[in-house]
């Protein structure tokens, strides 16, 4: 599933191609996603502009003029084309990336002026489309209970210090949990806690003040440098413009199960184990 720095890159990739142009036509092939796409969808955003392209955690928020936002998740293989005239290929962004669309998992395609095509290609269908009626989107229940952006300023020492002495969750789980911090995912909570130093295994509740800043530090580090290079390509991830991630070259644990940790001075061997049916790697030296 695509974490907060791929779902960033899409975003960023829409707001160059889609943002401030308007909605002609929307056309639907399925309706039954993850949430079946309500019959009202397409009258409510046909002939409305695109007014901002946001992003919340792993959903993408997209503002229209009448003051209802489209929310898409990609889920597992949910993937965006972009279709423009003048360009000589389709351009595609999806964190599961095919070189040739299925056209047979194509669910919808919002047409804009400007000749550009919005196409949504989801083959496991766990992905959705949903729209958030005006002065209605705190009370969403997919947006709600979202603990704050990582990246963001309440992302801090007090609030994640209060968090840990009131759960008896292990580390990996508690930074895995959007209520706690909303975005993180399998891939970059491996890489955060191998950067800090700290046990996935570890429960939260015993973290030093110091592990507790490192996380932290290390968390707004790791995302904003995935996010520089485009993300994390897991079976080709590329963004809108066709390119492909490059954060995985520079994984220290994560998929790296008995290899050596590049941590200077350690290298000590990586472990696989499992937690909450997730893979998890660390280094048994450095992450005691």
């Amino acid at each position: 599933m695509p974490e907060l720095p791929e779902v960033e890159v899409v975003r960023r990739s829409l707001q160059s191609f889609i943002n401030g142009l308007k909605i002609k036509k929307v056309t639907i092939f399925n309706r039954n996603l993850r949430y079946k796409i309500k019959r009202n969808f397409e009258r409510i955003i046909e002939h409305q502009k695109i007014i901002f392209i946001k992003r919340r955690s792993k959903f993408l928020l997209l503002g229209l003029e009448n003051n209802f936002t489209i929310l898409i998740h990609l889920g597992m293989t949910g993937k965006i084309f972009i279709s423009k005239e003048n360009l000589k290929k389709i351009l595609k962004t999806s964190f599961y990336f095919d070189n040739e669309i299925n056209k047979k998992h194509n669910h919808f395609i919002i047409q804009f002026n400007n000749k550009v095509k919005l196409i949504y290609n989801d083959v496991r269908k766990f992905g959705f489309i949903k729209l958030i009626s005006p002065n209605h989107r705190h009370l969403n229940n997919h947006l709600q209970n979202l603990g704050p952006e990582p990246l963001n300023s309440e992302f801090n020492y007090i609030y994640l210090n209060k968090k840990i002495r009131n759960i008896k969750k292990n580390t990996k789980s508690l930074l895995m949990d959007q209520k706690i911090v909303s975005g993180l995912g399998n891939i970059y909570v491996n890489e955060i806690l191998n950067l800090s130093s700290v046990n996935p295994k570890k429960i939260s509740k015993n973290l030093s003040p110091l592990e507790t800043k490192k996380i932290i530090r290390n968390t707004k580090i790791t995302l904003k440098k995935a996010i520089s290079l485009g993300g994390s390509s897991i079976r080709d991830f590329k963004g809108v413009y066709g390119n492909n991630g490059n954060f995985q070259q520079n994984f220290m644990v994560y998929n790296r199960s008995d290899q050596m940790c590049k941590k200077p001075g350690c290298r000590g061997l990586i472990k696989k184990i499992y937690i909450s049916n997730r893979s998890t790697f660390y280094c048994l030296k450095c992450q005691k």
